[in-house]
C-alpha cells in the first residue's frame, strides 16, 4: 500500500470571490439585518474566510432603553460562532461611548487581559452575547462599517517575508501594514493609530493574522471586503503561473488511499492514550495530497501554522508519517509517543509561572504522502474543521512560498494563545460533554424500528453512528432525519446485507474511515418468520440461520479487530438483539427461535473471548415489540396471528400485551434504553448477561 512516484503538477490556484450581493433583497432589510446578511454573505462563501474566522461590525444609532435616547451602539459578532451561519443573537451590542471611554483604563500591553474584563460593563440593552476579543478593532475605528477577514489568500500575504512588499505593489499605498501582534486591545489601540496616522489607507493588513477594512455603508464594506481578497487571490495566482507548488510534486496519489486510511485511523486511535477516545476525519482534496506529497513538505509542515485561527485547531506542528511503514504497528507507537514528548517539550519551554496545565499532547493532524490528510478531536466537527483549518494553512504556505519565505506564529506566541488565561476561563466555562461523545457505533438493521431507535439513543447521548441496512433508500432517509435532529457529521449510512461479507467487510472499513474506528457494535438486523415444523422448508430454515446467526458471526467478526484496538481507552462493547424466543420455545416458530438461540450461545462464547481485550458482549431479549417494528410490518404479524388464530390487527397487540406479566406494550425505545445501558460505561462491569425487555414473561426468565 505505499504510495507511489509521480509527475509533479501545476500548483492549485487560489478561488476569486466574486460579490453576491443583492440589492433587491437587500432594500427589504433594517439596519441590523443588513449587518446580518453582510456577515452571512461573507461567512458562507469559504472562498471570502474560513469556518468561524473573522468577525463584522456596524455602529448603530438605537433607542437607550433607561433613557429613551439616541445612543451609538456597536453591533459586533460576539464570542465564538460563524459569521456564516449565525443569526442576529450571535452580535454582541455595546454603548459605543463607553468602549471608547475604556482608554482611560489603558496602561499598556500588560493590560490586555484586563481591558476585556471592562467590556461586559459596555453592554448594551443587557445582551447576554459576550463580546470578542476582537472587539477593540472595531470600537476603535471611526467607522460606521467594519470587516475583519482571515481569507486563505490574504493570509498567505501577511505571512511571507514578501508580504509587505507585496502589499504596496498590489494596492499602492491603499492597504497598510501593521506587524504582528497578538489579538487584544493593544494591536486595537496600534491600528487606531495607525489609521490616524495614515488617512489614505482604506485597510490594514495585520501580519500573520489577517484584514481589516472599512466604508460607509454596508453593501459598500461587503464588496470592498470581497475585492480585496480578489485582488490578492489574482496576483498570488498570476506568480504561481503554471510552476509546481511546495518544490514539485515527490509522492503521487495513491489509488489504495481510502483503504489505507480506513486501516490507519482505528490503529492511530488506539494510540491516542489520555482522556476521551478521539474522532477521525480523513480527507484526500486536492491541497492536502499536493502538500503531503511535495519536495518541501517536511520543512513546512515542521514550521506550523502561521494565522491563530488555524494554530489554535491545529496544535503547534502536525504529525508526518512515512507512508511505507503504516503497517507497523511499533512504528506507529514510536511516533506518536515521539510527538508527545515534542508537544510536552515545547510547553516547558514556553510555560510562565501561571500557566494552565499541558492539555492533550496527541496529535490533531496527521500527514501521509499519497494519502491525504487525518485530523482526529474529541468530537467529529471538531476534528472535520481542524481539517479544513489545515487545508486553510497549506494555501497560505503556498501562496507565502510564491512571493519570499512562509513565516509561522513564532513558538512563544503560539504559546501565549494557546494557554491564555482567557481561552483557558473560556475552555472551564463550557458544560461537560455528553456521555458518549467521542465514541462510535455501528447498528446493523438500522433503518427502523429497534436499529433506528437504537441510533437515536445513541445519538441523544453524542455517539457518532454508522447506520448498515440492506434497504439502501430506506437507511438513507434515516440518515438524513438523524442529520437534521443531531447534526450532519455524527451519521453516516451504509448498504450492508449482514450475509454477505464483503458487504460486512466495506461496511467496517467505512465506519473506520468516517470516524476513526469503532466502540460499540449493535447486531439488529434480523427477519421473522413462522411456520409449523412441517412446512418449514430447508430454504426458510437456511434464510433464519443466514440472517440471526450467520449474520452475527460476520459482524462480530469484522467488528473485532476495530474493538480490540480500544482497550487501552477503556475497552468496547457489543449488544447482540436477541429474543423472547431464544430462551423460551415457541411453538411454529423452530427456525426464528433456533437461529435467535444460536445468536444468543454466540453471544455468550465472545464474552469469554473478548474480555481479555476489554470487549463486553451483551445480550438485550425482546418480545413481541409490534408497534413501530418493521417486522411485524410483513408477513411476521400474519403469521403469528394465524398461529394464535387471532385478527392480526389490534387484537394480535392486546393479545401480546396482555400475556406479558406486567400488561404492558413494549416498544423499539424500550429496547433502544436497554442497549444504551449495556453499550455504556454504566454497565462497565458487565459481560455475558442477558436483558430481558418483555414486559415480563416467566417462561423467558434466565435459569
Amino acid at each position: 500500500m505505499n504510495a507511489q512516484t509521480s509527475i509533479s503538477p501545476a500548483a492549485l490556484r487560489f478561488a476569486v470571490p466574486a460579490s453576491r450581493w443583492d440589492d433587491a433583497h437587500a432594500a427589504t432589510l433594517a439596519a441590523s439585518e443588513l449587518l446580518l446578511y453582510r456577515s452571512n454573505l461573507l461567512g458562507s462563501d469559504l472562498t471570502v474566510t474560513n469556518f468561524g474566522g473573522g468577525n463584522t461590525s456596524a455602529k448603530l444609532m438605537e433607542s437607550d432603553p433607561l433613557t429613551g435616547d439616541s445612543v451609538e451602539v456597536l453591533w459586533v459578532k460576539g464570542s465564538g460562532g460563524d459569521i456564516g451561519s449565525m443569526a442576529l443573537d450571535g452580535f454582541a451590542t455595546l454603548y459605543q461611548s463607553k468602549l471608547l471611554g475604556l482608554a482611560a483604563h489603558y496602561g499598556g500591553p500588560e493590560d490586555d487581559d484586563k481591558m476585556v474584563s471592562y467590556l461586559p460593563h459596555c453592554t448594551f440593552n443587557l445582551n447576554a452575547r459576550a463580546a470578542s476579543i476582537d472587539t477593540p478593532l472595531h470600537s476603535l475605528l471611526p467607522f460606521a462599517h467594519v470587516d475583519h477577514v482571515h481569507p486563505d489568500a490574504i493570509i498567505a500575504l501577511a505571512a511571507s517575508s514578501g508580504g509587505e512588499a507585496a502589499t504596496r505593489e498590489i494596492w499602492g499605498g491603499k492597504i497598510g501594514w501593521l506587524p504582528w501582534k497578538r489579538p487584544g486591545y493593544t494591536l486595537g489601540v496600534l491600528l487606531r493609530d495607525y489609521v490616524a496616522a495614515n488617512p489614505q489607507v482604506e485597510g490594514v493588513m495585520l501580519a500573520g493574522h489577517g484584514i481589516i477594512c472599512w466604508a460607509d455603508s454596508a453593501k459598500a464594506c461587503y464588496e470592498h471586503t470581497v475585492q480585496l481578497i480578489a485582488d490578492a487571490a489574482t496576483y498570488l495566482n498570476a506568480r504561481l503561473a503554471d510552476k509546481p507548488a511546495f518544490g514539485g510534486q515527490m509522492v503521487g496519489q495513491n489509488p489504495d488511499r481510502a483503504a489505507i486510511a480506513a486501516d490507519l485511523m482505528p490503529r492511530l486511535r488506539g494510540l491516542m492514550n489520555g482522556g476521551r477516545p478521539k474522532l477521525g476525519h480523513w480527507s484526500d482534496d486536492a491541497e492536502a495530497l499536493e502538500f503531503a506529497g511535495s519536495a518541501d513538505f517536511e520543512r513546512l509542515a515542521a514550521l506550523g501554522t502561521s494565522c491563530p485561527d488555524h494554530f489554535l485547531r491545529t496544535k503547534i506542528a502536525p504529525f508526518p508519517l512515512d507512508p511505507a511503514r503504516l503497517q507497523d504497528d511499533a512504528y506507529l507507537e514510536e511516533q506518536i509517543a515521539a510527538y508527545r514528548a515534542l508537544y510536552a517539550a515545547y510547553y516547558d519551554r514556553c510555560k510562565r509561572a501561571n500557566s494552565p496545565a499541558m492539555r492533550d499532547a496527541n496529535p490533531v493532524v496527521v500527514l501521509v504522502p499519497g494519502v491525504g490528510r487525518i485530523t482526529f478531536a474529541g468530537d467529529k466537527t471538531t476534528a472535520r474543521l481542524a481539517g479544513e483549518f489545515y487545508g486553510n494553512a497549506i494555501n497560505v504556505m503556498r501562496g507565502a512560498e510564491a512571493i519570499g519565505d512562509y513565516i509561522a506564529l513564532d513558538e512563544q506566541e503560539a504559546f501565549d494563545i494557546e494557554y491564555w488565561l482567557l481561552e483557558e476561563a473560556k475552555l472551564q466555562r463550557m458544560p461537560a460533554p455528553k456521555p458518549m461523545v467521542g465514541r462510535i457505533a455501528l447498528v446493523t438493521g438500522g433503518a427502523g424500528g429497534i436499529g433506528a431507535a437504537t441510533a437515536a439513543r445513541l445519538l441523544r447521548e453524542g455517539a457518532c453512528v454508522m447506520l448498515a441496512d440492506r434497504d439502501a433508500a430506506a437507511v438513507e432517509e434515516v440518515r438524513a432525519g438523524f442529520a437534521k435532529q443531531f447534526g450532519r457529521d455524527v451519521v453516516r449510512a451504509v448498504t450492508c446485507d449482514v450475509t454477505d461479507e464483503p458487504q460486512v467487510q466495506a461496511a467496517f472499513a467505512a465506519c473506520a474511515r468516517e470516524f476513526g474506528g469503532l466502540d460499540i457494535l449493535v447486531a439488529n438486523a434480523g427477519i421473522a418468520s413462522s411456520a409449523p415444523i412441517e412446512q418449514t422448508t430447508v430454504e426458510l430454515w437456511d434464510r433464519n440461520f443466514d440472517v440471526l446467526a450467520q449474520g452475527y458471526f460476520l459482524t462480530s467478526k469484522h467488528a473485532w479487530g476495530l474493538l480490540k484496538r480500544m482497550k487501552a481507552q477503556g475497552g468496547s462493547s457489543v449488544v447482540f438483539i436477541g429474543s423472547k424466543n431464544a430462551v423460551a420455545a415457541a411453538s411454529g416458530a423452530s427456525a426464528y427461535a433456533s437461529a435467535k438461540a444460536a445468536a444468543n450461545h454466540l453471544a455468550r462464547c465472545l464474552a469469554l473471548e473478548g474480555a481479555p481485550d476489554g470487549i463486553r458482549v451483551n445480550i438485550v431479549n425482546p418480545d413481541a415489540v409490534i408497534k413501530g417494528s418493521r417486522i411485524w410490518d410483513g408477513d411476521w404479524r400474519k403469521e403469528r396471528a394465524a398461529n394464535n388464530k387471532i385478527d392480526p390487527g389490534e387484537e394480535l397487540e392486546a393479545h401480546y400485551r396482555n400475556r406479558s406479566m406486567l400488561k404492558r406494550d413494549v416498544l423499539p425505545e424500550d429496547i433502544a434504553e436497554a442497549a444504551y445501558w449495556l453499550a455504556s460505561d454504566l454497565s462497565s462491569k458487565s459481560t455475558g448477561n442477558m436483558i430481558n425487555v418483555d414486559a415480563g414473561n416467566a417462561q423467558a426468565f434466565t435459569r
